[in-house]
């Protein structure tokens, strides 16, 4: 597709996040002014601080908690992802063989009674965010990835786990029509689709009428300890709690010690406008399943309720230093990409056009998947990690958050994912440096069939073994 089509596709585009244009989005709540006392704070209104409050006033409906968000609840990852709800607590079962064979028949039960939890929490509280279970397609574009994901669908059903169901050319081209699918892996169950702002803004809703106080546009500057409570500063006046639980993800953690675990980068998607009938019947996609093609520089796509096309992935972006800032939201270059990557796709579908375009930022760690821990004390817990992967798995992180609050044994604190912690990313420039070779090495992978470089070898060893 010409140049000058795909800057017509684009030329309307909004620069915001689709699901956080609604004219039905709440107003923000006031920030703190003065001191609150509590007995647990949740600090940070995504889905992880979201989740950790509800379930704290769920099971124990006299805590008194307290929720501090930096600007308004879901206005970060939790507003901005494409609304894939993955009971994976692995980042997939692919990442999850590789790291805890010995414990995924128990991570895939929990991972799967957690999302059936959420299901339930949706329907209880009433919450209008377009849930279903449609499950997700992995689609194979290249002969190369045919061959893995024969290869991963083998290995997952020797361990005596669900691995999906394969799917030959003209099966997964039934379900949603593309020139570029090749094969596909469908499961059909463990994943659900929905609108990942309403989401939050339910949960937001569901937190206050359990008696949860919550602050918005208060940012967490400070953690200090103190013998008989915790302290944490804001611009204009302070909490003191027994307990802090923190779920602030990408952005710097307030027990600083966490951050060389975490390194925030950028990802991006763009929104169609809503198909005509015609179109529809071009790429049928009846079943509203997700997708995500198999190359490590991949993407990810749905279908909305309003049958528009989400279209994100490919480009992910480190800024030197860990450096966060507004002005990353928007990058034409990578929009421009994408338009031609999803013509590609779906050639059929020449003169769509897209209506907004964003980005945000996320979290991820050297294990791809969420890692968990405690300080001052076991005060203050903290989940972190969860690499894009976290509209489901920030529950059961909420979950663990408290479990270790309380100081219980559970069956979730035993789990090694639980008890250890990914390889920390080493300082700057080393880190920028590092984050940047392995992103030319995937590249070099996708171009040259799949076949992994020296560096990602390396990489592989070391058990980091960067692969999305």
């Amino acid at each position: 597709m010409p140049s000058a089509d795909i800057r017509t596709s684009l030329a309307d585009a909004a620069p915001t996040p689709f699901w956080l244009d609604d004219p039905d989005r709440p107003r923000a709540l006031p920030r703190l002014v003065g001191d609150e006392h509590c007995d647990l704070l949740v600090v940070g209104g995504g889905y992880s601080g979201l989740w950790t409050a509800l379930l704290a006033k769920e099971r124990d409906p006299d805590r008194d908690v307290v929720l501090i968000e930096a600007r308004e609840a879901g206005w970060a990852a939790s507003g901005r992802n494409g609304g894939f709800c993955a009971a994976s607590l692995t980042h997939g079962i692919d990442n999850g063989v590789a790291r805890w064979p010995g414990e995924m028949a128990q991570l895939e039960k929990l991972g799967l009674e957690n999302l059936d939890a959420m299901e339930s929490a949706v329907g209880r509280y009433g919450i209008d965010c377009d849930f279903r279970r449609t499950g997700e397609i992995d689609v194979a574009t290249e002969p190369h990835q045919v061959t893995e994901l024969h290869e991963a669908h083998a290995r997952v059903t020797e361990l005596g786990l669900h691995a999906g169901e394969l799917l030959d050319r003209d099966q997964v081209r039934a379900e949603v029509d593309s020139p570029t699918f090749l094969a596909g892996r469908w499961d059909r169950e463990g994943v659900a689709m929905l609108n990942p702002a309403r989401l939050a803004w339910g949960l937001r809703r569901a937190c206050r009428e359990l008696g949860v106080r919550f602050y918005e546009n208060t940012p967490a500057l400070r953690l200090a300890a103190r013998p008989a409570q915790l302290a944490v500063r804001t611009p204009h006046g302070r909490v003191f709690a027994r307990r802090v639980a923190l779920g602030t993800n990408a952005f710097p953690s307030l027990v600083r010690r966490v951050r060389p675990y975490i390194v925030p980068v950028y990802d991006y998607a763009l929104m169609t406008e809503p198909l005509s009938a015609e179109q529809l019947d071009a790429v049928g996609w009846k079943n509203g399943q997700g997708l995500s093609d198999s190359a490590n520089h991949f993407h990810y796509f749905r279908i909305s309720a309003d049958h528009r096309i989400l279209w994100g992935g490919y480009d992910v972006l480190y800024h030197f230093g860990s450096r966060i800032h507004p002005d990353y939201d928007q990058r034409p270059e990578t929009f421009h990409t994408l338009a031609r990557h999803f013509f590609r796709c779906f050639p059929q579908l020449e003169g769509l056009r897209f209506t907004h375009s964003w980005g945000g930022v996320i979290d991820t760690c050297s294990r791809f998947s969420p890692f968990f821990g405690t300080a001052h004390d076991g005060r203050v817990a903290y989940a972190a990690g969860y690499t894009g992967l976290g509209v489901g798995a920030t529950r059961f992180g909420a979950d663990v958050m408290l479990d270790l609050l309380g100081g219980e044994r559970t069956e979730r604190t035993e789990l090694e994912m639980v008890r250890s912690k990914p390889l920390p990313f080493p300082p700057e420039p080393v880190r920028w440096a590092g984050i940047g070779i392995t992103q030319r090495a995937l590249h070099r992978s996708d171009a040259r069939g799949g076949r992994r470089g020296p560096w990602l070898r390396a990489l592989d060893r070391m058990g980091l073994g960067f692969d999305s």
